[in-house]
């Protein structure tokens, strides 16, 4: 069944597409070729039709096409057609909707009351309790899903209860947990760094391990924080937890098991090269079927919900991804990415500089578009800019500056407007959308830390892919 407001979104796009063929003829007419009039133009209807609510995919799709019709002298639907079907039919792209699958099946098990068991005992004599559960809870599940959302909604279901009932502070329950889903982002396997490595044709399996030590890094940060939390507002601290023996420990450790085993097939046969991504897709798929199955938690009501969610989903997402490869087909056209490096290249801007420019790029983006969107929507033309010598001569690679977007997009998951952690935890908390931007303050100005500390120490993102060993289609 077609959306409702279907019918309102076609005609935007079609008044948008009007309007930008009008303006085009316009410059025609006149016989300008100022490349940066054009530019402007492409732009307003871009951001013209983002900004009616018309859907991401289709507004790039549409745009693109304005911008095909006007500055070439090839049919345009063919063009549409040629990129669509190239961008759609790569086969490393098949891992997305297998990882968006894997966590739509353990969304619906009991994984985490099954992490909440099994690390509570070891967390709780540490400074700062079971506030600790959040991060290291958000890490494993990070590590099989793939997606912020999924990490929060599941360590949140059980965390934010237990943790309430404990008197935990509500400020630190809710802030750990909005900044640690964050990790779904950058620990493998990352939706986020799938879509960049088919963005700019990158290996995936290097992307994702490039991104498990700043992962862990940035895990370990916000334990940090909630350390300093715990010796500074001691007024704050609840009772503490009652001491449990190692044997006990051990005994409750077992719930882990089942997950740690899931996390060191998917990314231990990646590691060791035995499995493409899309591969340890597959492997991640059946592990998680097998594991809903032993839990007692897998019917046909939950298969069925899960296939569907994640359908959906990856649906969302190659829409996107066919709608930006259009556009980047089209800008090249217009020599609008070209055009903007040469302009880069004559302000002799140093390689930190622009590090530091894109960085307030990319947040102010991710204010008001999704991670998956902003990285395609810029790809294009921030790539020609960052994959020059100049980066390359101070250890800052494409796999480094993959990690380096994850990181600055992971800060827009917790950024209004459109934070979308801040909206799951909305509905999950019942607080006001300003209360809980508020408590993931912390959290956002520790992965500004963070970026500068990638920058510092960029062999944190490449030293790990550059030792690993490589699948033949990894």
């Amino acid at each position: 069944m077609l959306a409702p407001d279907l019918p309102r979104r076609l005609v935007v796009v079609a008044a948008g597409a009007l309007l930008a063929g009008g303006a085009l003829a316009l410059v025609a007419a006149t016989g300008a070729d100022d490349i940066w009039l054009k530019t402007a133009i492409f732009l307003f209807v871009l951001f013209f039709l983002l900004a009616s609510g018309v859907w991401i995919g289709l507004a790039l799709m549409g745009v693109a096409y304005v911008g095909m019709a006007a500055f070439t002298a090839s049919p345009a639907g063919d063009a549409m057609i040629t990129t669509i079907w190239t961008s759609s039919s790569s086969w490393t792209l098949t891992a997305l909707p297998l990882f968006i699958w894997m966590g739509e099946i353990l969304f619906r098990t009991r994984l985490s009351e099954d992490m909440f068991k099994g690390l509570a005992p070891w967390m709780a004599r540490l400074p700062g309790g079971l506030l600790h559960t959040n991060v290291v809870g958000c890490t494993i599940f990070a590590a099989i899903s793939g997606s912020s959302a999924a990490t929060l909604m599941t360590v949140g279901k059980m965390a934010v209860p237990e943790l309430r009932r404990r008197r935990y502070p509500e400020f630190m329950t809710i802030g750990s947990l909005a900044g640690s889903a964050t990790l779904g982002l950058m620990i493998p396997p990352s939706l986020t760094l799938i879509v960049y490595g088919v963005t700019i044709n990158e290996s995936i399996s290097k992307l994702f391990i490039a991104g498990i030590v700043p992962g862990l890094v940035l895990a370990a940060m916000f334990m940090g924080y909630i350390v300093a939390w715990h010796l500074v507002r001691r007024d704050q601290r609840p009772e503490p937890e009652p001491r449990v023996g190692f044997a006990e420990k051990l005994r409750k450790a077992r719930f882990l098991i089942p997950v740690a085993g899931l996390v060191l097939s998917v990314i231990g046969s990646m590691y060791l090269g035995l499995a493409t991504p899309t591969e340890a897709a597959a492997i991640g798929v059946i592990g998680a079927l097998v594991l809903a199955a032993a839990q007692g938690s897998l019917n046909w009501s939950t298969f069925t919900r899960s296939l569907v969610g994640a359908v959906r989903t990856s649906a969302m997402v190659a829409f996107i991804l066919m709608g930006a490869a259009f556009l980047s087909l089209s800008m090249g056209f217009t020599g609008l990415p070209r055009a903007l490096a040469e302009w880069l290249a004559t302000l002799e801007l140093s390689v930190y500089t622009l590090i530091a420019a894109l960085m307030v790029f990319y947040i102010v983006i991710g204010c008001f578009l999704d991670g998956i969107s902003a990285v395609v929507l810029t790809m294009a033309v921030v790539e020609p800019m960052v994959n020059i010598p100049a980066f390359r001569e101070v250890g800052f690679s494409m796999i480094w500056f993959g990690i380096f977007v994850t990181v600055v997009i992971e800060m827009a998951q917790i950024t209004p407007p459109i934070g979308f952690n801040l909206f799951v935890l909305q509905g999950m908390t019942d607080h006001n959308m300003g209360y809980i931007a508020k408590t993931a303050l912390p959290m956002f100005l520790i992965m500004v830390l963070m970026v500068v500390v990638l920058v510092v120490w960029p062999e944190l993102a490449t030293w790990l892919p550059d030792t690993t060993r490589q699948s033949p289609g990894g």
